[in-house]
């Protein structure tokens, strides 16, 4: 893997990553046109998940201070039900807790299918199809007025973000569209998927780390460097501009750019 195509599949990372369109999807389909054959590209996915990782803590560092803040005070003050009841980050807490299980599970248990699957640029495109299809019904939705998250909700959603994991299928677009069907404010959905990231991503990472330890790389460390680098620049900037889109409720506009990109996919790939 050359420097350039590192640093154009680190944009595209970052940039897809929070954007309801799979980064993953993104990242397969430029590796098939960048023709990126490297047999450890899945690790180079990883590093570039991580500079998305730091994007994401850039922008939400205070929420995610005082998520951990207000859920460590409810639990050493033998209080918890209290503090879950009238605290929003403590609540918040619990459901990314709750959300990131399914997940986990899913990762560590088909890690290695997970892997082959990404090797199928056909896949990611039928997947990028049910992406759109999900992004366009949230049309039929409407936010519930002081809707708050919680245990239920936190569950339901992270249960979308584990089939996520299948390239193709947005993690930004699934956990979304699933919060605005659970009549969650488009605003507060984009908020939760956000913080929903950084422990699957994060472990995810970890996970893949501790292999790279053991056998090496062949990536080279240049183009690990400008790859995440390249994605925590991109992922900054995608996440301002989709809460902007959030603000005025235009979120399933998206719907038609994965729509088409699929069925493009599907027939000339």
């Amino acid at each position: 893997m050359t420097s350039l195509q590192a640093i154009i599949l680190g944009l595209l990372q970052g940039l897809t990553e929070f954007l309801p369109v799979s980064s993953s999807g993104h990242l397969v389909l430029g590796q098939h046109l960048l023709h990126v054959q490297n047999p450890e590209v899945f690790s180079f996915d990883v590093y570039v998940h991580l500079g998305t990782l730091i994007s994401v803590c850039v922008i939400l560092w205070k929420d995610v201070l005082e998520i951990i803040g207000a859920t460590w005070k409810g639990l050493v003050s033998l209080k918890f039900k209290e503090a879950y009841q009238t605290s929003e980050h403590v609540r918040l807490g619990v459901a990314i807790l709750i959300g990131t299980i399914p997940a986990a599970v899913i990762g560590l248990k088909y890690h290695k299918q997970i892997e082959e699957a990404f090797a199928d640029p056909k896949l990611v495109a039928v997947n990028l199809v049910i992406t759109g299809l999900l992004l366009f019904l949230t049309r039929l939705s409407r936010p519930a007025e002081g809707k708050k998250m919680g245990i239920f909700s936190g569950l339901i959603i992270g249960i979308a973000q584990a089939f996520a994991i299948l390239p193709g299928i947005s993690r930004s677009g699934s956990t979304m569209s699933t919060a605005i069907y659970l009549k969650f404010s488009p605003v507060l959905a984009a908020r939760f998927s956000f913080l929903l990231s950084i422990p699957v991503i994060a472990g995810a990472a970890l996970i893949e780390l501790k292999d790279i330890a053991k056998q090496g790389t062949e990536l080279g460390l240049g183009p690990i460097l400008l790859g995440t680098v390249a994605a925590a620049v991109s992922g900054y900037f995608a996440i301002k501009l989709l809460l902007r889109v959030m603000e005025r409720g235009r979120f399933s506009w998206f719907a038609f750019y994965c729509l088409a990109l699929g069925v493009v996919g599907i027939l000339f790939i």
